[in-house]
């Protein structure tokens, strides 16, 4: 499932190829035709992320000014996708590199163009066909986007958007990311730590890798309980996730290693996660035996000598 980071960067994709511009939305699947209809034609407004959900906002009028009118729900959830494809000039100069294909947590630069020649017009593009089971296709005046699988793709109103944004957490990369209300709700609950930084409604955004890095650069084992961590060391934590996800909005991935740790071990993953999926291998600062454990049937890892287990 992609963390917050490529969710935030699909909405600023979303903006910066598609902002503007009348979208001819359909459903080649068929399982979205009704919401498709309602979009059709219509002007996209507004592009927001607040954790894992995707809004867009369209309006039917030509007013740059028009407030949107309905809104695109996409969660993407363990399957879901976005490719995009477009001619030339369907390119971005923002610093994440859009446009991407499958934006998720390895992305890939857009493939195709026209092969334009310098000082040429560029030929006609036709979107290519859909691949797979497309739910939503969102096509432009340059490029056409293209979703598979998502876990939510709906047609909501702006009041059943604020309800969505209630049920959520503060999210790192908004903001409004409120970090006092982040700490407050870990320490009045007597779950464990791991368990509350992937609850959405406590922390809107990180996923397995983000929770796995930032316990491990905090020092707290996932296994202590929420009332039981200092509010500065949530804090901490906040603070962390706030610099490591901007980071990945910036560059499509996920790197939590500090500079001086890095080169340590030859495999790959040591270059850029601490813990994460490195069960068994030694840790990057103190040369223990990564673990791993289930915890809410997600793998859960940690250093069990720079993590000190709670007592029972």
């Amino acid at each position: 499932m992609p963390e917050g980071h490529s969710i935030h960067r699909l909405a600023l994709a979303f903006r910066e190829l598609f902002g503007g511009q009348r979208l001819a939305v359909s459903s080649p699947q068929g399982r979205f035709a009704d919401g498709a209809a309602l979009l059709d034609g219509q002007v996209l407004r507004a592009t927001e992320a607040h954790g894992k959900q995707l809004f867009l906002g369209l309006a039917p009028g030509d007013d740059a000014g028009a407030l949107p009118e309905r809104w695109l729900r996409i969660h993407l959830g363990l399957y879901g996708s976005w490719t995009f494809a477009g001619d030339a000039t369907f390119t971005g100069d923002h610093a994440i590199g859009a446009p991407r294909r499958r934006v998720g947590e390895e992305e890939r630069a857009l493939e195709g163009g026209d092969g334009k020649e310098a000082g040429q017009e560029p030929a006609a593009w036709e979107p290519p066909a859909p691949r797979g089971a497309v739910r939503a296709r969102i096509l432009g005046e340059h490029g056409v986007a293209d979703l598979t699988g998502p876990t939510a793709c709906e047609v909501i109103t702006g009041e059943e958007k604020s309800a969505v944004h209630e049920r959520l957490g503060p999210d790192p990369l908004r903001e409004d990311g409120d970090g006092e209300a982040f700490v407050a709700a870990v320490r009045a609950r007597r779950r464990t730590v791991g368990e509350l930084l992937m609850d959405q409604s406590i922390l809107a955004g990180v996923g397995n890798i983000y929770r796995a890095e930032a316990l491990f650069r905090a020092r707290v084992h996932p296994r202590r309980l929420g009332k039981n961590v200092p509010a500065a060391r949530l804090r901490e934590i906040w603070d962390d996730l706030v610099v490591l996800m901007r980071d990945g909005v910036e560059t499509g991935r996920i790197v939590t290693v500090r500079a001086e740790h890095q080169g340590r071990q030859p495999d790959t993953e040591a270059q850029r996660w601490y813990v994460y999926h490195r069960s068994r291998q030694p840790c990057l600062v103190c040369g223990a035996s990564v673990s791993e454990a289930e915890m809410q049937a997600r793998r859960v890892f940690w250093c069990p000598r720079c993590q000190r287990a709670p007592r029972q």
